[in-house]
């Protein structure tokens, strides 16, 4: 798999901050991981890319961008970018493409303005407009919505911070930025009441890391391999941070044969081999078909794929508490009704999730990816156990995370 995605956004960003020049091997191909690159660049951080790894120079005082910041469609870019911001002394105006820019913003703004910095938006929306400042108020703050990425905005403020700043979450979301700082030097804490804790002012001391593989596009081959019987696969060194791939434990409840093993850690990140049999082995409880609450977080990027398999669950699934999936890159909860139902499942969708009902037979149909990389690459592991062909309108958007999977979905699909 190519590199992790929100490994690569963070590492890149630690390294950019850091004492000493860092190598970071495998970084992420996604087009949004550039974009965090090329903003770095603006901000005056060297980075060289040599083909094999980045090699980015450190400097604890960014400089004012000449141009907007262009974020494209990383929610990750723009949102813990505008916390880096958030404490240097500078101004910058951080734009993106149109589905970035109808994705709240406000859930970052409340808390950075608590710390000390100003920022302008449209409608609580970006563009948004930073004015940053070199000496932030430590806070105490309470995620109204769980997101790794707000978290994270707060504690790479928190840097800048003289004292102590602590984010509570209600449910746990994933938990890179907490690794990657305790990896590069920068200690923090999470507590057993889900509140993460940085002590500032800190600076990280840099150095090389190894980007494990992504999982989450590991996931799409792993649903594929179990929904295709006789299959069998291995993904080597593949991220296995638990607050990413729970989907695992999911698919192995709905009767997916699939073990992992070679598990080791590089800078607190867990990766390892995992492989898959084909075929369902037995069939799943209600309990284990129903995804909600605290499972929610771990699981955001992985549910449209799951209603995929659900499709093909004795008794099928019920996905709830899962309104923040109207605001990613497309209205995740419609487009996957919409496409389910083209190809010929029963879907009952409602205002934070969906019922899909199984097991059905799937047959082709034109889908409409809307845009949306998690959209395209759900349909494409349904176009493989649909009767008859599947044309996926937008198919191009997969490069926004996963240049390679058409190419590489290719390579291991027999014929």
């Amino acid at each position: 798999m190519p590199g992790d995605k929100s490994i690569s956004h963070r590492a890149a960003l630690i390294a950019a901050l850091s004492s000493e020049t860092s190598e970071i091997s495998n970084f992420s191909t996604a087009r949004d991981c550039a974009s965090t690159v090329a903003c770095l660049r603006q901000l005056g951080i060297y980075v060289e890319d040599t083909g094999e790894k980045l090699i980015v120079t450190g400097n604890q005082k960014l400089i004012t961008p000449q141009e907007p910041l262009d974020c494209g469609n990383s929610g990750s870019t723009l949102r813990i970018l505008t916390g880096v911001l958030a404490g240097h002394d500078l101004s910058a105006m951080l734009i993106g493409d149109e589905s970035l820019s109808s994705r709240p913003m406000k859930r970052i703004i409340e808390p950075l303005e608590l710390m000390g910095a100003q920022i302008e938006a449209t409608d609580g929306k970006a563009p948004l407009k930073v004015r940053g400042s070199g000496k932030l108020n430590p806070i105490t703050y309470k995620l109204p919505v769980a997101s790794a990425q707000v978290k994270s905005a707060i504690l790479f403020a928190g840097l800048k911070a003289k004292g102590r700043t602590t984010v509570i979450e209600t449910t746990q979301s994933r938990d890179h930025t907490e690794r990657l700082f305790n990896g590069f030097g920068v200690p923090v804490t999470t507590n057993a009441d889900l509140s993460v804790t940085i002590d500032g002012p800190a600076r990280f001391t840099g150095g090389a890391i190894t980007i494990p593989g992504d999982v989450s596009s590991a996931a799409y081959f792993v649903a594929a391999a179990m929904l295709l019987p006789e299959s069998e696969l291995s993904i080597e060194c593949v991220g296995l941070n638990p607050t990413r791939a729970a989907f695992l434990s999911v698919l192995s409840s709905w009767g997916a044969d699939i073990t992992t093993t070679d598990v080791q850690t590089d800078r607190n990140e867990p990766y390892g081999t995992i492989n898959v049999r084909g075929g369902i082995a037995k069939p799943a409880n209600e309990a284990e078909r129903t995804l909600s609450r605290s499972m929610i977080p771990s699981l955001i990027d992985e549910l449209p794929l799951l209603a995929v398999v659900g499709s093909q669950v004795s008794g099928g699934i019920r996905i709830q508490d899962a309104g923040e999936l109207r605001h990613k890159e497309s209205d995740r909860l419609a487009a996957t009704a919409l496409n389910l139902r083209a190809m010929g499942a029963e879907v009952e969708e409602f205002e934070d999730g969906l019922q899909v009902f199984g097991p059905a037979k799937l047959r082709g149909a034109r889908i409409d990816s809307h845009g949306d990389h998690r959209i395209a690459m759900a349909f494409s592991v349904a176009a493989l156990i649909a009767d008859g062909e599947t044309e996926i309108d937008g198919s191009e958007c997969v490069a926004i995370s996963f240049p390679e999977f058409f190419e590489l979905l290719h390579s291991v699909a027999a014929t």
